[in-house]
């Protein structure tokens, strides 16, 4: 019961825990990291895309935004860890956590009327940026260049989502579990490659669709099987190949 937390009332509280001028902007090389299928983004572009941007600093425990408030501007986690999740009206348990800079929500708010998705609350200090929709459109316009990173931005949400969706419907608990630590891995694995688990093990069922302690029995189906072994919060991969083998299953 410690993952539950009262939900948000009403939109975000901020708290400011310092002058928003001394805010660093996100500047050039964030935002074409970003928008990384943008490769034409200018100084210009960047400076533009800063002065749309209201920044927040939040304390730990404050809620980013809440699926009960309209969202009118795209969410993106500058600094700090946010958990992301959904309430029922009472208590949220939280389904993973964002590590920024990296978007919190770049979709909602470009559907006129619509609500957040989820709910999202503060792990610690973090840094938010608020693009506003209405301001971004107007400057798409005036710098079509602009339009590709964003559009990339919707379709890897699309595309993660496709394949969650996917998973959850077709794939077994043991074959969710090893690919989604085959998608974790190091670009090139090593013959036992190794992989800090920075997410709790429950957030990680949860995206997952499955109880703590399903996964903690899928983790041991893989342990006997010889693709991993299990120390902690490290896993090693012992045979990256059979665990592909099986992500694919």
């Amino acid at each position: 019961m410690n993952d539950l937390v009262t939900a948000p009332p009403m939109p975000a509280r901020l708290s400011v825990n310092a002058p928003l001028a001394a805010l660093p902007a996100p500047g050039c090389s964030l935002w074409q990291q970003l928008l990384d299928a943008s490769p034409l983004l200018t100084a210009a572009d960047a400076q533009a895309l800063d002065a749309l941007v209201t920044q927040r600093m939040l304390a730990p425990g404050d809620w980013v935004f809440s699926h009960r408030t309209p969202a009118r501007a795209l969410v993106l986690l500058l600094d700090g860890t946010v958990s992301l999740g959904h309430s029922d009206g009472a208590a949220m348990a939280p389904e993973r956590l964002v590590r920024g800079p990296a978007w919190l929500d770049a979709a909602s708010a470009w559907l006129a009327g619509a609500m957040h998705s989820l709910d999202a609350r503060a792990i610690g200090s973090v840094r938010v940026a608020d693009l506003p929709r209405t301001a971004l459109q107007a400057l798409l316009v005036q710098r079509p260049t602009l339009a590709p990173g964003f559009l990339a931005v919707l379709a890897d949400q699309v595309q993660r989502l496709s394949l969650q969706t996917h998973e959850l419907m077709h794939k077994d608990a043991n074959s969710r579990l090893a690919a989604w630590l085959h998608r974790h891995l190091p670009s090139s694995p090593g013959a036992q490659a190794m992989l800090q688990l920075n997410e709790r093990k429950r957030d990680i069922a949860a995206q997952l669709g499955m109880s703590p302690e399903t996964l903690s029995r899928q983790m041991r189906q893989l342990s006997r099987r010889g693709l991993i072994e299990v120390r902690g919060y490290q896993v090693r991969v012992l045979d990256s190949a059979g665990l592909q083998r099986l992500a694919v299953a």
